[in-house]
């Protein structure tokens, strides 16, 4: 009897909730192993495939099946416990299996591009350019500059470390080496994977509570286990993470590196290489194409101990994982918002569990979610209350700005605050969360305001660039000259961003630097690492920023915080927004004092008796959190239950209400106790970018009977008529219901 041909089951970079049933390539005797490439023909067109399972039956009739192509790769590209995980965050998110695989890879691999590990190039000086007078590039002080980089790393640098360094260094490289003062050459690959630094790190001694984390989580790094480390600002939870993981390459084992945004990669980053001596891994979406498949791929085969990334590299292949790392675990950025919507640190809870070792969660203010599982006893808790060396806490006041004089956004005691930090030749850091010089433009006589006509909100005032931009769709325009409802000339901005807070400073401090840091001013490769370099320099500046100066960032001759706007969070829709506003506030103040300088910190606000600032006045964040805590049990909100949200868009604006009310009936039919519907309803913001919104939201304290009927309804939610009028989603665990 004949044998039945063998089926691949591949997952498609698809939409599709399903896996695609294929026969092997007519040629060849190939091997099949999970997680390997293949080519397949999909429709008119060919695709790259991840195999996931091999077998003898298939949904399909043999006859209508169709042979592979190709087979990519000679062994498995994604490991077993990599495919082991991506099927779990299948399931639990509810997401297509062909996205979730693919999530795993780079651009190139997605590609079909080989798996092979090249060689880069490294830059180094010369024998002349180590004799070069730097004096004589008085003229090019940029070739000037990137010479004293290199001189510092006589071992040479490759391209992405150089732009840590510099921006735009490319065209001043060459002129160096039309100078002969500069070599390009072909780095060697580490011959030995897991290599052990050539010498020792540069040690430096802990304080009790700091060393006590470290023999705590290293007595744990043969098992599993998850581990807060909840240290005040300046607490050296960094120092923390450098001892452990010194321990871990003692093993020859691999660290994971978990950071939520890459402005705090490359301080990292050079902490991490002064300490080691060791390949690192780099992984962030500021690579190119090319440094991101080498950084995966030598964190796959072992060459990189230590692998530092953002969000996405939580699915990076290790060869033989020893412990993951999650730095500011409580941050939003964890979260991915479109998409495939999984967040970063349950699935890396999840991989350590799975590969028996231990996960390190570290924060100043820690999200709710973990401090309810260190209340429940599943995770353990271990604190640095106090600042490392002399620095201690910076003593916070509330500016009660009600009634008071205030030039664009700058209340008098704040400027008498900042002239004194100033002539003492510190640096002062001002926190405002809203780029741009003006949330609106308005017209003085008619009252008309300028929006965006794709979405329901107003367009931001960028004087820099004379345009008006919505920060939802990114649409732009020219400002306005004249009112277009009543043709009247005085068109006014109204309230503060960033640039006209920039614009004020430099008004009232013109002897003074001003650094203005935000997603604009940083939109250009190595803007923020410019910016970090000249504010460690450590001369008096004013330094004005949103959230991505707020965390993380050591400024050691920062003495003065001022968050400008404290109550944009206090009243918002979000049950969340609370929150997420103390944390906030706790982080930028923790910029203050942090060296042996005494540090202050100044919040303006109208609501000075507000119960949010009480514990935050007094450093007391558990005394906040509790609090908190306290009013999501009563409201049976998460993390005392669990959330599902169905989103529902489309141009036309009944569409997707008819679709999310269909979706309940279907939901509704399995009569379950245990699940509550809300909605659905338009969101908070129902137009965005052309097309209507809505939501309807899924609430149970029983997660295993939430996700039982959720595995049912999402396989008929398909195949509703009304399912092809829309875009649709399933948020599982949504952090914003915007």
């Amino acid at each position: 009897m004949q044998q039945r041909p063998r089926i691949l089951q591949i997952a498609v970079l698809s939409p599709l909730h399903r896996t695609f049933d294929y026969l092997p390539p007519l040629e060849g005797e190939q091997e099949f192993t999970s997680g390997m490439r293949l080519r397949i023909p999909f429709g008119r067109t060919t695709k790259i495939g991840v195999l996931l399972n091999t077998g003898n039956e298939s949904r399909i009739a043999a006859q209508r099946l169709k042979h592979a192509l190709e087979v990519i790769d000679t062994e498995s590209l994604l490991t077993t416990d990599i495919l082991n995980l991506m099927t779990w965050a299948c399931h639990y998110y509810h997401h297509a299996p062909g996205e979730v695989i693919f999530s795993a890879l780079p651009t190139l691999l997605r590609q079909g591009h080989a798996a092979k590990l090249q060689g880069t190039k490294l830059w180094r000086l010369s024998n002349e350019g180590n004799l070069a007078d730097v004096d004589d590039l008085r003229r090019a002080p940029r070739q000037a500059q990137l010479l004293e980089i290199l001189r510092q790393h006589p071992r040479g640098l490759h391209a992405t470390e150089l732009t840590y360094y510099a921006a735009n260094w490319h065209h001043t490289m060459r002129s160096l080496m039309t100078k002969g003062w500069v070599v390009a050459e072909e780095a060697p690959r580490p011959s030995n994977p897991l290599t052990i630094r050539e010498k020792s790190p540069k040690r430096h001694e802990l304080m009790s509570m700091q060393q006590h984390a470290v023999d705590k989580i290293c007595q744990s790094l043969h098992q599993y286990q998850t581990f807060l480390l909840e240290g005040v600002t300046g607490s050296g939870k960094t120092e923390v993470y450098m001892h452990i993981i010194d321990q871990v390459i003692v093993k020859r084992k691999q660290a994971l590196v978990l950071v939520p945004e890459i402005g705090l990669t490359p301080q990292l980053i050079n902490r991490f290489e002064d300490y080691f001596q060791v390949p690192l891994a780099v992984l962030h979406s500021g690579l190119s194409d090319r440094e991101r498949l080498r950084a995966w791929l030598m964190a796959k085969d072992g060459t990189a101990p230590i692998v530092i990334g953002t969000r996405s590299a939580v699915f990076t292949p290790l060869k033989n994982a020893g412990i993951i790392i999650i730095d500011e675990e409580h941050d939003a950025s964890f979260k991915q918002q479109d998409g495939f919507r999984y967040h970063a640190r349950q699935v890396a809870i999840v991989r350590a569990q799975n590969a028996g070792i231990p996960i390190l969660l570290g924060s100043a203010t820690p999200s709710l979610e973990t401090l309810y599982n260190i209340k429940l006893g599943r995770y353990q808790h271990l604190r640095l209350p106090e600042r490392v060396g002399s620095a201690s806490h910076p003593v916070i006041r509330l500016l009660d700005v009600k009634r008071q004089k205030m030039e664009n956004n700058l209340s008098a005691p704040l400027l008498q605050a900042i002239t004194h930090h100033l002539s003492l030749n510190n640096q002062v850091l001002l926190f405002l969360n809203r780029r741009g010089y003006a949330p609106t433009l308005i017209c003085h006589d008619c009252g008309w305001v300028a929006k965006c006509s794709r979405c329901d909100a107003h367009m931001i005032m960028h004087q820099s660039q004379r345009q008006l931009r919505c920060h939802h769709c990114d649409a732009q325009r020219t400002i306005d000259t004249q009112c277009p409802q009543c043709d009247s000339s005085d068109l006014r901005p109204l309230g503060h961003g960033t640039e006209r807070v920039e614009e004020a400073l430099k008004k009232h401090f013109p002897e003074t630097e001003v650094l203005r840091i935000d997603r604009d001013s940083t939109r250009r490769k190595g803007a923020m690492q410019s910016f970090l370099k000249s504010i460690a320099q450590g001369h008096n500046q004013i330094l004005l920023g949103t959230q991505m100066l707020a965390k993380g960032h050591h400024l050691p001759n920062v003495t003065l915080v001022a968050v400008l706007d404290a109550d944009q969070g206090l009243f918002g829709i979000d049950f969340r927004a609370s929150e997420h506003l103390g944390q906030l506030i706790i982080q930028v103040a923790g910029r203050a004092g942090r060296a042996d300088k005494k540090g202050e910190v100044l919040i303006q606000t109208h609501h000075p008796d507000h119960p949010l600032f009480g514990a935050l006045l007094t450093h007391d964040y558990h005394r906040f959190a509790a609090g908190l805590l306290e009013e999501r049990r009563l409201a049976q909100l998460p993390p005392y239950s669990h959330l599902v949200l169905l989103r529902a868009e489309a141009v036309n604006s009944e569409y997707p209400m008819a679709f999310l009310k269909q979706s309940r009936t279907l939901l509704e039919a399995y009569h379950s106790a245990a699940v509550q519907f809300m909605g659905p309803a338009p969101a908070p913001m129902e137009r965005r970018a052309g097309r209507y919104r809505c939501h309807l939201l899924i609430q149970s304290a029983n997660r295993r009977e939430l996700h039982k009927l959720l595995k049912l309804w999402i396989t008929q939610i398909d195949s509703l008529p009304s399912a092809k009028k829309v875009r649709w989603s399933l948020d599982v665990d949504p952090i914003d219901l915007m």
